[in-house]
């Protein structure tokens, strides 16, 4: 008897069940274990703010078919780091425009190196 969980449509996964798609959804889901860990935030906390932001989505009209589970598990995370001031507002953004320019700009096989935006 297969138990794996069911997936949602549009929702990666294997006989096993769901799958991460892409490696930043992995990374985003350690981070959040990770700082919940370290007493950033309790899970009811973090329940409470990934189910605000879904349904701010979709408020907003994302069909709510499991493929942008992840883009608001990611807002979601960045909305409690500001709400906690362990970040500001843009700055996460501005730290993925920086990563992004700095990997354009490296040639292949040499390590990216990341000037902090200011």
């Amino acid at each position: 008897m297969n138990i794996a969980p069911k997936l949602l449509l549009g929702q990666p996964g294997d006989e096993d069940g769901p799958v991460f798609d892409k490696a930043w959804q992995a990374q985003a889901f350690a981070t959040t274990v990770m700082l919940h860990n370290r007493g950033v935030f309790t899970w009811t906390e973090w329940t409470a703010a990934l189910s605000r932001e879904i349904k701010s989505a979709q408020a907003s009209g994302d069909p709510d078919i499991g493929d942008s589970y992840y883009d608001h598990w990611l807002n979601a995370l960045e909305r409690i780091l500001v709400d906690k001031r362990i970040t500001k507002p843009g700055q996460v953004s501005d730290l993925t425009d920086a990563w992004q320019e700095a990997a354009l700009n490296t040639p292949h096989g040499q390590p990216i190196e990341l000037v902090r935006p200011t």
